[in-house]
């Protein structure tokens, strides 16, 4: 009897631990950890995946791609899905902290254009780690009123916007903002004078110094976080910013039926070219959902809205009919083929490249 009751206590034993097991495996199935930027989703993003599928899903921000690169390197984020730029997804990429994603796992990654494809993949080779999602250019935004009011010609598709002393003088008084990003700014720089972006040649880089010190005494600030506000609410009157950023802002005024008009042009000397993607951790919890919600994004509906929210341009070829048409047809959120020629892709840098441009940046940001 005894030896009965030892056996009956092990199978009961043995049934509990299946059940625990079993009750931890859906809980794994049933929750969604994501790590994004904030307001980069449309409004029911989220809620219309979690209806569909049944998972709780949450989504944490990062303030910087810094945060989020220093985060999945750490490991042990707990994040099912993440949204790096290609370009630090190429960093995450080499230190071994994303997962490889197949494409044959994706019923919906044939919607991607092939073209924006090749493009990332000079951050990742065959395309095996990061799916495309937004696109941006970065580029010159402006008060149309406030720009013509100081210079009725002002070349407002071009870079002399800023470059020129001459031009930028014009606008110190209603503000220039620039975005604080070394990594686009100075390659912007070293094109507009003629040179590579990616040159290493330490007489570029003093070259590309100069012309920025020449700009700072007409900078008002450099803060990417409030660039979107100032020029939405006509603090400013002229920015280096993201593409998307400057479509917020042309929104937001036009919400608040201020008088303010934001406008936005690729310049002629061309500009940077950026991807944010998609990627799955390389310790992701559940990897299978984290698929699940990269193939929703990938729907074209779903990625379309959010380019209707956000004012991005997205790499979806297959949802290009359904982003509105507004969007759609702004050649400076979805350039033609000729603009596009002159666009050159973000590119990572070695840590010696790195550090002699972070210190082009501090003299610039210092003024000298």
């Amino acid at each position: 009897m005894q030896n009965l009751t030892r056996a009956t206590l092990r199978s009961m034993f043995a049934a509990s631990l299946a059940v625990l097991a079993a009750s931890t495996s859906a809980q794994a199935q049933d929750k969604l950890f994501i790590y994004n930027f904030s307001d980069y989703f449309a409004e029911d993003t989220i809620a219309n995946f979690q209806a569909r599928t049944g998972v709780e899903t949450r989504v944490d921000f990062y303030d910087s791609l810094e945060v989020l690169e220093t985060r999945l390197l750490a490991g042990g984020s707990g994040f099912d899905v993440a949204f790096p730029s290609a370009t630090v997804g190429e960093r995450l990429v080499q230190s071994g902290a994303l997962k490889p994603i197949d494409p044959a796992s994706l019923k919906n990654y044939s919607n991607l254009d092939k073209d924006l494809l090749k493009l990332v993949a000079e951050h990742d080779p065959d395309n095996k780690y990061l799916v495309p999602y937004m696109w941006l250019t970065t580029g010159v935004a402006y008060n149309a009123k406030l720009v013509a009011e100081r210079l009725p010609d002002a070349p407002t598709n071009s870079l002399d916007m800023f470059f020129k002393p001459e031009v930028a003088e014009k606008f110190q008084d209603c503000g220039i903002g620039i975005v604080d990003a070394p990594n686009e700014v100075i390659p912007i720089a070293l094109n507009y004078l003629g040179l590579d972006p990616y040159s290493t040649k330490p007489d570029d880089l003093e070259k590309a110094k100069e012309l920025l010190l020449k700009l700072r005494p007409f900078i008002r600030h450099m803060q990417s976080g409030q660039l979107v506000a100032d020029m939405a609410s006509g603090q400013l009157c002229l920015a280096l910013m993201w593409s998307g950023d400057a479509g917020i802002a042309a929104a937001r005024a036009e919400e608040a039926e201020t008088g303010v008009t934001v406008d936005y042009s690729i310049p002629k000397e061309g500009t940077i070219i950026s991807f944010d993607t998609m990627a799955i951790p390389a310790d992701a919890p559940d990897a299978d959902q984290a698929l699940a919600f990269i193939d929703y994004i990938l729907e074209p509906k779903t990625v379309a809205a959010i380019s209707n929210h956000v004012f991005y341009a997205n790499a979806n070829a297959a949802a290009t009919a359904e982003v509105d048409a507004a969007i759609r047809d702004n050649p400076n959120i979805y350039p033609p083929a000729e603009v596009r020629s002159k666009l050159f892709v973000d590119k990572s840098l070695p840590p010696r490249q790195t550090r002699e441009r972070t210190r082009v940046w501090s003299a610039f940001r210092a003024g000298q």
